[in-house]
């Protein structure tokens, strides 16, 4: 199935004593789909992956597919730095009726560019899922590089590749040595336009919690060829972008949906609350922006 040029990267709701609040998940993957969103990507970076335990994110597959209905996408986060977990989480979550995967590079291990190869195509022979390939190295260290995506968009299974290393030479090189049907979404907000100009998909963005139709609304002006409009909704977005990231995701973004009204709880430790400048911040680049979230 189509996965959806703009899919957002859910942020995962707590209630007060830090429970997975699964109730309030549902209600925001609504929102989410309801303000431009094609679909949601959970137990990512944005949705706390690494604090959230195997049963909690397997209870959140299920939740959140059966409010997100198709054409809409759901996408699991299953990857990690066991090649062999990785693969044992994605046959689970193949059960809960959900999409597609997305495998994070993995981390902390350094795996070389061939172990790295070696790591996707397993999972994508055996986990039973199509998956997304996530390159993250500000939180992975390791990189997965152009020749080895390349190599690897041959897989069968291996759909598409989220792309977070703000490398254009090295995001152009795969755009151009992969096939038409293999996506290339941003993993950086503020990279959306640049790299849909190179022939890029769409994005996993985190802003559009907030701006969804704006950013869908860029998206499709990219693809229309409407570049002036499209870049001029790029400049205006970056300063609320650049907002959402000041410190380390997801803080800011829960901050502001805390702060516009959709509670979604705050992050679990190590992650801490926003400091107050940070905080400043992001209420005072907020009231520059039209929220498009429905808070209904």
């Amino acid at each position: 199935m189509e996965m959806g040029r703009l899919l957002t990267a859910m942020v995962t709701p707590f209630d007060a004593a830090g429970e997975v609040d699964y109730p309030q998940a549902k209600r925001l993957a609504k929102a989410l789909i309801n303000s431009g969103s094609d679909g949601v990507v959970v137990s990512g970076t944005t949705g706390e992956s690494p604090t959230l335990t195997k049963a909690e994110k397997l209870k959140l597959f299920n939740e959140i597919r059966s409010v997100v209905k198709k054409p809409y996408a759901v996408v699991a986060g299953t990857g990690s730095y066991s090649t062999a977990e990785s693969v044992k989480f994605t046959r689970e979550a193949r059960e809960t009726g959900v999409d597609a995967a997305l495998l994070v590079v993995p981390y902390y291990n350094k795996p070389t560019q061939e172990g790295l190869f070696l790591h996707f195509k397993h999972i994508a022979e055996q986990g039973g899922l199509p998956c997304i390939m996530y390159n993250v190295p500000g939180r992975t260290v390791a990189n997965l590089g152009a020749e080895t995506a390349i190599r690897l968009s041959k897989v069968p299974n291996i759909i598409g590749l989220k792309e977070a290393s703000a490398n254009l030479d090295q995001i152009a090189k795969i755009i151009e040595g992969t096939s038409r049907d293999f996506m290339v979404w941003s993993g950086n907000d503020g990279d959306t336009l640049p790299i849909m100009a190179l022939g890029g998909y769409g994005v996993v963005a985190v802003a559009s919690h907030l701006v969804g139709r704006q950013i869908k609304g860029m998206i499709e002006d990219t693809i229309a060829g409407r570049m002036e409009k499209a870049a001029a909704t790029h400049r205006r977005l970056l300063p609320l972008v650049n907002s959402l990231f000041c410190i380390a995701n997801p803080i800011p973004v829960k901050y502001a949906l805390n702060q516009i009204g959709f509670n979604v709880g705050s992050c679990r430790l190590p992650l801490t609350e926003a400091d107050e400048k940070s905080a400043a911040l992001i209420r005072a680049t907020l009231k520059d922006y039209e929220i498009d979230l429905p808070l209904r």
